[in-house]
């Protein structure tokens, strides 16, 4: 690829909001052996036009869906159904919002699994196919998240049992022959850059933004040298799928600068803590956090692309707080030349916890309000019009931070 191919496709995105909205859309089987589908949970898959125009009141017009690997190929090899993302994707048109899909957040199909022989090339039949049924919805170039934070996944199937059927403990016995987290990383960065490839033969406008958390680890006080290097060490492991993806390790997977087009950052409170402890607190002063600016100078330095925050958010009454604090810092970031193209409230609408059904986090712009419910899972299929519940103080928050008009703080 020559450097002027090059630049233009790391143009920045031609987002239609800066503050963007994100809805929860994980799929993945959870540790009780439960099937997820938070979108039905929330009530947002029967309830996007609803969803819509209560983000366009506020002047979301950007939106993070999940297409969902799972629940599109539920019934074996090549038997897709995209009716709900057909459906969304309706919905964006009539109140004008432009959406950012993810393929794959964390489910496969029934009989695919991630250590699978097959799953690389299932996946690419997936992300084709994709691109097929969306192309005729999309007026400007579609931009795709292959796989949902890569580095989170491979940390979650390896070190804990987040996701079914994997068991991230060493003494199970079921643990043995596991792939390690690298393995895994590598695993599904193949499977992402295949995907590319086959959704730009369906549609070459196709950009790509590829999702992970930002962290920040630091030594417990008073560590020991070892201990330091360790944490350092563990530290640098986020930018693994990154520096893949990018060719810097593992070429022989196809991986180049030019792949890595943009950067998705997802950002929460917890995302600094003690090695091997506790996250460091917030709002208490901790003079071991660092500001959110420098972690964004600092992979605006590394790869030296745009940056967009894909997720960010907090839990009841410190979700203004923190929304005015993500503000400012990326208000800073900004202005020390950082190529940041938007910020993602996410969820935009609460969600209940992945392994406990009954506990919602009380997480997003909107409280949600389940009414009914069937073998735990909150059922919504069939409501067009969910209820909601306006979070007042966040909404505030999100007034000062960005032009939001005079009338949305009464949306409910």
């Amino acid at each position: 690829m020559n450097p002027g191919t090059l630049a233009r496709s790391r143009a920045s995105i031609p987002l239609r909001s800066f503050w963007m909205a994100g809805f929860e859309g994980a799929d993945h089987v959870n540790c009780h052996g439960e099937p997820l589908d938070m979108a039905r949970i929330t009530g947002h898959a029967g309830g996007a036009e609803s969803d819509y125009a209560r983000l366009a009141a506020f002047g979301l017009r950007t939106v993070r869906e999940s297409i969902g690997w799972r629940v599109s190929e539920p019934r074996g090899r090549g038997r897709f159904d995209f009716g709900r993302a057909l459906t969304t994707a309706r919905a964006a048109e009539r109140c004008g919002l432009q959406v950012l899909w993810t393929l794959m957040h964390y489910g496969t199909p029934p009989d695919v699994s991630l250590l699978d022989d097959t799953f690389i090339e299932r996946f690419v039949e997936f992300a084709a196919a994709v691109a097929r049924a969306l192309r005729p919805w999309h007026r400007e170039a579609p931009i795709y998240t292959p796989i949902n934070e890569i580095s989170f996944l491979a940390w979650g199937v390896c070190e804990t049992s987040l996701f079914h059927p994997y068991v991230g403990d060493r003494r199970d016995p079921r643990y043995r022959g596991m792939p390690n987290g690298f393995q895994i990383k590598r695993r599904l960065v193949e499977a992402t850059l295949r995907a590319m490839s086959a959704i730009r033969e369906e549609d070459p406008r196709a950009t790509f933004l590829h999702i992970d958390p930002i962290i920040h680890v630091v030594p417990p006080v008073n560590a020991t040298a070892a201990l330091r290097a360790e944490a350092a060490r563990f530290r640098e492991f986020q930018w693994q799928a990154w520096d893949m993806i990018a060719g810097r390790i593992e070429p022989a997977l196809g991986g180049s600068p030019a792949e890595l087009e943009r950067i998705g950052i997802n950002y929460y409170a917890t995302a600094q803590w003690e090695f091997n402890g506790d996250p460091l607190p917030w709002p208490t002063p901790e003079p071991r956090r660092v500001p959110f600016a420098t972690l964004l100078c600092e992979v605006a330095r590394r790869y030296d692309c745009p940056l967009l925050v894909a997720e960010t958010g907090h839990v009841g009454a410190g979700r203004g707080l923190w929304l005015r604090e993500i503000n400012a810092e990326v208000a800073a970031a900004r202005t020390a030349g950082v190529e940041i193209d938007g910020v993602c409230l996410y969820p935009i609408v609460d969600r209940p916890d992945w392994n406990n059904l009954d506990h919602w986090h009380r997480s997003g712009l909107w409280d949600a309000e389940p009414y009914a419910s069937q073998h735990g899972q909150s059922s919504w299929s069939t409501a067009k019009d969910p209820g909601r519940h306006l979070d007042i103080v966040y909404a505030e928050a999100l007034r000062h931070c960005a032009p939001v008009p005079e009338n949305s703080l009464t949306a409910a």
